[in-house]
């Protein structure tokens, strides 16, 4: 019979936190604990084991409806290895579809740095590409107003609703104009 640990022990044997541990109670991915007399969780070997399953499945990046599903498939000695296979298949397209989408947002990002002076002008490319799908608005009509605050002055919300965007996009110009900034008197 192995030994019962506690919820501290139970997490450095598993290289998790308590916190953790409790989350993963809560999702339904480790079963409630073993309770004490006085009421404290306890833990056998079994349970540290499905816990190191957890963190390695999360270090490569499965969410936790997949380790669900690959705890299930471990438990169940009826399983194919294709079946488990197929989850990790479906992982790697989507981690490779992210990869993608990293690789051209970095790249982007590199052309808008690299297009940017960074000096001390108002002139900034980065915002003016950023800006490029949106529709244009003068420069001059473009306010942004930091509010100030005041201890115990609490801000209104507005009850003008913000314009709707056009199309696809957010015209974040046209939808800072309908913001109605709180006017804070000093």
């Amino acid at each position: 019979m192995s030994q019962l640990m506690n919820i501290g022990q139970a997490a450095r044997a598993a290289g998790v936190s308590p916190k953790m541990i409790r989350h993963y109670e809560q999702t339904g991915l480790l079963p409630q604990a073993q309770r004490s007399d006085a009421g404290y969780r306890l833990y056998g070997e079994r349970d540290v084991s499905v816990l190191r399953f957890i963190r390695q499945s999360r270090r490569l990046g499965f969410s936790m409806p997949q380790i669900a599903d690959l705890i299930g498939q471990w438990g169940d000695t009826h399983r194919s290895s294709r079946q488990v296979k197929d989850i990790a298949l479906r992982h790697l397209a989507d981690l490779e579809e992210k990869l993608r989408e990293i690789v051209e947002m970095k790249a982007g990002l590199e052309e808008l740095v690299q297009a940017c002076a960074g000096d001390d002008h108002s002139d900034c490319a980065i915002l003016d590409n950023l800006a490029s799908e949106s529709q244009q608005v003068p420069r001059h009509e473009a306010r942004f107003v930091k509010p100030r605050r005041r201890p115990g002055l609490e801000h209104q919300k507005s009850r003008t609703p913000s314009p709707a965007p056009p199309s696809g996009h957010v015209d974040l110009m046209a939808w800072m104009r309908g913001v109605k900034t709180p006017q804070v008197h000093l």
